[in-house]
């Protein structure tokens, strides 16, 4: 649990308070006008009841990000919350829409802001940064709790909250949009010149969800990391731990980095630099079995990899199959923290249990077993392959977020950027990779989704944080630039963290591109790499 928070606190809170920063400077100069704090009028999204609506003037200052995500954002300027609450009638729901108007300089945009986990919207600390840099930005909790709050699964009756479900799914940011924007206009007078949507992980799926169900809410939506084909890799990622627990082995975080450091070593030159950042993860096919017999030392004691443990890894890697061997999903890409997913904890006796992430353990014990306490280390590999479908049998249409037929969203002029860390141990890379390849094949080809689409792959970043949350990268900046200017990204400007735990900086490349060092000039620049194709070396 320890490190699920510190995960989150570094990356779905980071990727909303740091990452943006950039967007600041792009577009027009800051409005001059002035309003009251008061509560205005909302007319309610169709099928919903408007329960209430209030305003508060905050004075801003230093945000606390609250619940397990925390978070802080100094620097905010005074502005107006107004929370509106709505309600599906029947559904005995309350969601909650809050919207943060900046009382003075409002550079005329509005930002909605998604959620991390099973938490539908932000923390406060996203909202903060957006306030802090010019925009009135809105987001909702759609009647939900906190990030790995579950409690609202099932119903008195134990069966799922199909209501709720739908809120966490779709419904409610859409609502929030709806209910966001018409709090802008009502306070401002005008409404906002462009709409964007800005979220990571949970967040992400929820950009992609806006893009394929309602491609007229926004003018660019930046999803990164995004958890699309929920109903699937939700149950993927509960397969490190199903094999450790069928294979009876459980090698420690620091025997996993191990395997980790020597995957990394091997395949760092294949973009010309070594700089133990992996340009092309998908590239690295490092076996994990040449590391057996060897020894590491951990905790002051020093440890022989075994055959059980390079095995371990390579299923992992290689990602979850059938007993036929027929594959079901991406394993954790090679240089992301194993332990992540495969985590362990003490089981007394000196002997060690699985430690799952609770994100997927929740996923199948409440919306698959419907029994919260159900203990997911009973689960064999066929077991496993019958809950992997049925997962995608009752949940894909609500929540799978994996639709590639995108042309109501380009037809509207939409434009939609992801990047995703090629290191993230908690939603695998290749699964995003593979939806873009759905859209490519569904819209007719790569040049022509990159009119509207474009996807980043970053070497060495992990789930929505560069580097361990060191790194930056201009996502907000390019994605403006691109709306507002037509400026459409080849690549974006990042600082990224070398093995030497330097900055260097790159230029993330567009997929399919990857960068590759140009053998001239120094290594810790974005002037030695150039953009190729993976073909080409």
């Amino acid at each position: 649990m320890k490190r699920f928070l510190i995960v989150l606190a570094t990356g779905a809170a980071l990727a909303a308070a740091n990452l943006p920063m950039a967007g600041a400077a792009q577009g027009g100069a800051p409005e001059s006008t002035t309003f009251s704090c008061a509560p205005v009028s909302v007319r309610a999204p169709a099928g919903t009841r408007v329960e209430s609506v209030t305003a508060l003037r905050q004075e801003g200052g230093t945000i606390n990000g609250t619940g397990v995500v925390g978070g802080t954002v100094t620097g905010v300027p005074a502005y107006c919350e107004v929370t509106v609450t709505i309600t599906h009638p029947g559904d005995d729901d309350h969601a909650k829409v809050r919207t943060w108007l900046p009382l003075t300089g409002w550079n005329g945009r509005f930002q909605a802001l998604g959620g991390s986990a099973y938490a539908a919207g932000d923390n406060g600390v996203g909202l903060g940064t957006a306030v802090r840099n010019g925009y009135a930005a809105t987001t909702t909790d759609a009647g939900l709790g906190d990030a790995i709050d579950v409690s609202w699964a099932l119903n008195a009756e134990g069966k799922v909250d199909t209501a709720l479900l739908e809120n966490l799914a779709s419904r409610s940011q859409h609502e929030a949009a709806l209910v966001g924007k018409q709090v802008v206009a009502a306070a401002y007078g005008r409404r906002a010149a462009y709409s964007y949507f800005n979220g990571c992980s949970t967040g992400g799926r929820q950009g992609y969800m806006e893009a394929q169900r309602y491609p007229d809410d926004f003018d660019g939506i930046l999803a990164d990391a995004p958890a699309v084909n929920w109903d699937e890799f939700e149950v993927a990622t509960l397969w490190p731990q199903v094999v450790m627990n069928n294979e009876k082995t459980y090698p420690s975080a620091c025997e996993f980095k191990a395997f980790t450091d020597a995957a990394v070593k091997a395949c760092d030159p294949l973009d010309g630099a070594r700089d133990g950042l992996v340009n092309d993860a998908a590239r690295c096919d490092f076996d994990p079995r040449r590391l057996i017999g060897t020894t590491v030392v951990c905790d002051g004691r020093e440890l022989t990899i075994t055959a059980a443990d390079a095995a371990v890894v390579r299923k992992i890697w290689d990602g979850p199959r059938t007993a036929s061997g027929r594959k079901l999903w991406a394993g954790v890409p090679v240089g992301a923290d194993l332990s992540a997913l495969a985590g362990v904890a003490p089981a007394g006796n000196g002997t060690v249990k699985g430690a799952p992430f609770p994100v997927p353990q929740y996923w199948v014990a409440s919306w698959l077993k419907k029994q919260p306490s159900f203990d997911v280390s009973t689960i064999t590999y066929d077991q496993f392959s019958r809950l992997f479908d049925q997962s995608r049998a009752e949940y894909d249409r609500i929540i799978g977020t994996d639709d590639p037929d995108l042309s109501a969203f380009r037809d509207s002029g939409g434009k939609l950027l992801t990047w995703h860390g090629q290191a993230d141990q908690y939603i695998p890379t290749q699964g995003t990779v593979d939806y873009r390849k759905q859209v490519e094949r569904t819209m007719g080809g790569s040049k022509r989704v990159d009119d509207f689409y474009r996807l980043f792959l970053v070497p060495g970043a992990g789930h929505c944080g560069l580097n361990k949350g060191i790194g930056t990268i201009d996502d907000l900046a390019a994605l403006t630039a691109w709306v507002e200017q037509g400026k459409a990204p080849k690549s974006l400007p990042a600082t990224l963290v070398d093995a030497s735990g330097r900055n260097v900086s790159r230029e993330v490349c567009a997929y399919p591109a990857v960068s590759r060092y140009s053998g001239h000039g120094d290594p810790a620049t974005a002037a030695g790499f150039r953009c190729v194709l993976p073909s080409r070396h």
